[in-house]
């Protein structure tokens, strides 16, 4: 009896701490930090596309380390921490770039690319870990997907105008990009909040903690950053640049860690000190800004013409509305955008968008064409502005007067150019042409737009926006009057 007795409380000493076992884990489960990202108007697959596009033409434009040792090692390190990413079950692809900056970066989808200047400043795998499990964290969190959604819904000034706005379902993953920037290295996708950042940061000490390697490695490497700063080494300016530092946030990294407890380390994947011993035999890195300003590499853009755009092709291709509304001819290398169900184009070249500092896209070269209804269509029997119009009693006058008003409205740093109005002729029947300039408050770049509007037999106006920096419009000229004189449109079409 009593040996059954003793051998009672052993199971039950046993079951006791299984169940204290138990409760620790479920308790370190329940106090790690919970993330969840914002609104997306993109899907899964959409992330996957255009990480795969913008991989393509990023790689186009950056030197790719041709490392066979450095390369396994980053892609087999990157495979054990995507593995225990949360979210979407993206096929994560680790390269690296043959830079020198220290730093790292994620483009949708599951494309991640680390410099060679962040491998040889890394003073443990841990470091590592931790700014690739950053990065990672971006990619599940589909922060950059989360940007370029919030700078589509927020689009404003000429691109309304051109009809770039749609509802999800309406508008193709390319047009939505496109509107907002493109693809390759778009800023949207490489620059985020600072509480993006801090998310990113804490399902990366997660991730790292799942993995075997310690978060506080994450917070070691925030200071070492620091202490980097302060002295010679403007290779971590990069990082710096692209991962907003803060006072809190090494300590927001290290309160993580202690949420998640106590990690079991595993073996790492492969010997840091030699990779960086091979690296430092080859021939040294250039810098972002070196290849930002093509001091080592041979410019991307042949064009002589003193543009600061590709030049516009010289073979035109035809670009017809879906409902027969019109139609115009574009150079060949210059992209159309077009919202499904919408009646307008906008039609830009390579380069054609740019970013503010406010962070909202904008058209800095490329044509517009659209309809409007002059006066919210409150038109009545007769063409008359209650402001008084800017260039005359006629109708076409009148409803042009309205037309800029509208655009003065919504960039009010256009103003209409004294006496440039001037009668010209679109598809056939009698326009108005006025010129808009002013200096970009955001860019400080005048701008200059040329108004072409032309009457159609149901009140509306269809009118064509020619835009681009004051300093390159001669040069676009002949590009724009092709473009004009190309245009047909059907006065029979139904406007919405």
């Amino acid at each position: 009896m009593h040996a059954m007795k003793m051998k009672r409380i052993r199971d039950i000493a046993l079951l006791s701490c299984a169940a204290l076992t138990l409760a620790v884990a479920a308790g370190t489960a329940r106090a790690q930090t919970v993330v969840r990202p914002g609104f997306n108007i993109f899907s899964v697959q959409q992330d996957v596309e255009i990480g795969k596009q913008s991989a393509i033409q990023a790689e186009k434009q950056l030197p790719m380390l041709n490392d066979a040792t450095a390369q396994r090692y980053v892609s087999a390190l990157g495979a054990k921490l995507a593995a225990r990413a949360p979210g979407p079950k993206y096929n994560y692809q680790f390269k690296v770039a043959n830079l020198s900056d220290v730093n790292a970066f994620a483009l949708p989808g599951g494309f991640i690319y680390v410099h060679r200047g962040l491998l040889d400043k890394v003073r443990t795998e841990g470091e590592l870990a931790g700014v690739m499990s950053h990065e990672i964290a971006h990619v599940a969190l589909r922060h950059p997907t989360n940007q370029a959604s919030k700078a589509y819904l927020a689009q404003a000034g000429l691109g309304v105008l051109g009809g770039l706005l749609g509802a999800k379902t309406q508008s193709s993953t390319g047009q939505i990009i496109g509107a907002i920037g493109g693809f390759g290295l778009n800023t949207l996708f490489l620059k985020f909040s600072r509480s993006a950042e801090s998310q990113a940061d804490i399902v990366g000490s997660q991730i790292m903690a799942k993995a075997g390697y310690d978060p506080i490695e994450m917070a070691h490497f925030f200071t070492y950053l620091g202490q980097l700063s302060g002295s010679s080494q403007s290779n971590v300016a990069s990082f710096l640049s692209s991962h907003p530092s803060s006072s809190d946030r090494e300590a927001r990294v290290r309160q993580e860690a202690s949420l998640l407890g106590p990690v079991r380390a595993t073996a790492y994947v492969g010997n840091l000190r030699n990779v960086q011993t091979q690296l430092r035999r080859l021939t040294p890195a250039p810098t972002t800004a070196q290849l930002a300003g093509n001091t080592t590499t041979q410019p991307v853009n042949t064009n002589t013409s003193g543009l600061s755009i590709e030049q516009p092709s010289t073979s035109y291709r035809v670009f017809q509305q879906s409902d027969g509304g019109f139609q115009i001819e574009q150079p060949s290398n210059w992209n159309a955008y077009v919202p499904n169900g919408g009646y307008g184009v906008t039609i830009v070249p390579n380069g054609g968008f740019e970013t503010t500092s406010s962070g909202q896209q904008r058209i800095s070269y490329g044509v517009i064409v659209n309809h409007y209804v002059p006066f919210d269509g409150s038109i009545g029997t007769s063409f008359m502005d209650p402001n008084g119009s800017l260039f005359g009693s006629a109708p076409l006058e009148e409803s042009t007067s309205d037309l800029v008003r509208h655009i003065e409205k919504t960039n009010p740093y256009l103003k209409p150019v004294s006496g440039s109005e001037q009668r010209t002729s679109l598809s056939g029947q009698q326009s108005l042409a006025v010129q808009m300039a002013g200096r970009s408050p955001e860019t400080g770049v005048d701008e200059r737009v040329t108004v072409v509007a032309r009457e159609l037999p149901d009140g509306h106006v269809v009118y064509m926006l020619l835009i681009a920096p004051r300093k390159d419009y001669a040069m676009l000229q002949p590009t724009f009057s092709r473009m004009v004189s190309s245009f047909r449109v059907s006065d029979q079409t139904v406007h919405n």
